[in-house]
């Protein structure tokens, strides 16, 4: 059953307020704020203002830059929503590849592997402080002493977790801990420190995904698999719509309309290709930006209402896709 969040972030109060009860109306399963300081407002000030206009969309982050959060205020910060919203808070979590980002809390980005130690530690130490633990960490990626959260506790027994990534170590990461791995299809970072190269081959998102299943081979549920979708257009002639991208991609429209990573078509086709994508790939979330509200509704409105409730638990994010639908490693 596929669900589909909104990533946004505001402008002012009224059209934020409006925003997140459109959102909530048309059937998003969450609505996720962008989190790059200096750029965009604060995801939890931001989720925090949408709560009380809304009563049943999942709230969160998407996604938190680990490697210039610190886990002690960003528990703090996922706990408190939670309270606000009734339990409704989500944590999506991401290495953080922009370099001004690093910069602007007096560090240099690292190489790739040092962002994934850094990301793996600070997630691991959000997780024990919203499960109540004291957490003590003395490494080159993160010092903590006896840091307890005893105040806001979560309503919620588990926040649930995404991560946002196409590094290799941490999809097998994600695949063992992760409620949610959140497939960015994203290459190497770009000179401007913002935009990516594209993994969206078929042969690189079966990479990806062996990945998930090689750290997941130990569960009994696997996480959700949830793509990150760059273009959508509801359109009558797809392939005319889909052949510019698909050129910068150096993909055939075809590949291109393949892949997770956009919804290009009538919305029959796009009803389509979400069932594709399931039965391919396994991914059964979308996150989507908020242009894609008004094209999508006629969308939402087709698919299978999805589980929502006040009390959301990883069991029912967990429980989308079938362990048969994740290719392992040999």
């Amino acid at each position: 059953m596929a669900t589909f969040s909104l990533q946004a972030t505001p402008t002012d109060a009224a059209s934020w307020a409006e925003l997140a009860r459109r959102a909530e109306t048309a059937g998003f399963d969450a609505l996720l704020a962008a989190d790059h300081p200096g750029d965009v407002a604060s995801p939890f000030v931001a989720l925090a203002a949408a709560a009380p206009v809304t009563s049943t969309i999942g709230l969160g982050s998407y996604v938190s830059n680990l490697g210039v959060r610190e886990p002690m205020l960003l528990a703090a910060d996922v706990a408190t929503l939670d309270v606000i919203s009734g339990g409704r808070a989500r944590l999506g979590v991401g290495a953080g590849h922009t370099p001004a980002e690093w910069r602007a809390v007096g560090r240099e980005r690292p190489d790739v592997a040092g962002r994934v130690r850094r990301c793996v530690a600070v997630a691991e130490a959000v997780r024990a402080l919203l499960d109540g633990a004291s957490v003590t960490v003395d490494s080159a990626e993160l010092t903590m002493r006896e840091a307890v959260l005893r105040e806001p506790r979560p309503v919620q027994d588990r926040i649930p977790l995404t991560v946002g990534t196409a590094n290799s170590t941490l999809l097998r990461w994600a695949g063992a801990y992760a409620d949610v791995v959140g497939l960015t299809g994203f290459g190497r970072t770009l000179a401007d420190g913002h935009q990516h190269e594209a993994r969206w081959r078929a042969d690189q998102i079966e990479a990806q995904l062996a990945c998930v299943a090689a750290g997941a081979a130990d569960r009994t549920d696997p996480p959700a698999l949830e793509a990150l979708v760059q273009t959508v257009v509801v359109t009558d002639d797809a392939e005319a719509a889909a052949a510019e991208q698909a050129r910068r991609n150096g993909m055939t429209p075809a590949e291109l309309l393949a892949t997770p990573f956009v919804l290009i078509g009538t919305v029959d086709e796009i009803v389509t290709a979400i069932a594709e994508h399931e039965q391919r790939w396994g991914v059964t979330r979308f996150v989507v930006r908020d242009d894609a509200l008004d094209p999508l509704t006629p969308v939402l409105a087709r698919l299978p209402p999805a589980w929502r409730g006040r009390m959301i638990d990883s069991g029912s994010l967990m429980s989308g896709v079938p362990a048969s639908r994740i290719p392992r490693l040999p």
